[in-house]
């Protein structure tokens, strides 16, 4: 059986010079790939409490869905500005270059939910810690992160170190 990271392709110089861009679509267009990664990541959380999942566009919701699907919880989704039909909470955050909001239904967090967040990555942090702090205006407690990938050279784990944070695969560099 193949190792979760042996399903990742790894494009050196992509988007510019020096970086190695992990590429999560070569897991997904894998069967066997997909059905690890979730299991993997599953895995990583099964002894954790939560009540709710909640994972960002886009990959969030490939990786969140199955997990809240597979431990019958409900699947909240956090989008990009305007992409939500009622009303809802937002926040702005800053990007490496430049700004960005999220958002997500106002009614979607209830206060004192125990709450998973699921993603594709992790590299500097700086949306997790968005989404963090939007669950949490709405009165929802982050019990945990999980990723399918981590970049810890970009030491996002630190930005987030109140938190716990599992990772299906942990690479060195940026």
């Amino acid at each position: 059986m193949k190792k979760l990271e042996e399903y990742v392709v790894s494009i050196p110089d992509f988007p510019e010079e020096g970086i190695i861009f992990r590429d999560v679509t070569s897991v997904l267009q894998d069967a066997e790939g997909l059905k690890l990664a979730v299991d993997t990541m599953q895995g990583l959380i099964a002894d954790l409490d939560f009540d709710v999942v909640v994972g960002p566009e886009s990959r969030g919701f490939i990786f969140g869905t199955p997990i809240a699907y597979n431990t019958h919880k409900p699947f909240v989704l956090i989008r990009k500005k305007g992409k939500l039909p009622r009303e809802t909470v937002s926040i702005d955050y800053d990007l490496e270059y430049g700004k960005a909001t999220i958002e997500m239904h106002k009614d979607s967090i209830k206060p004192g939910q125990k709450v998973l967040i699921v993603d594709d990555l992790i590299a500097t942090g700086g949306t997790t810690e968005a989404m963090i702090k939007l669950i949490e205006s709405l009165g929802g407690e982050v019990v945990g992160i999980v990723v399918m990938i981590e970049l810890a050279g970009l030491e996002g784990r630190k930005k987030l170190s109140n938190y716990r944070l599992d990772s299906a695969i942990c690479y060195p560099g940026k």
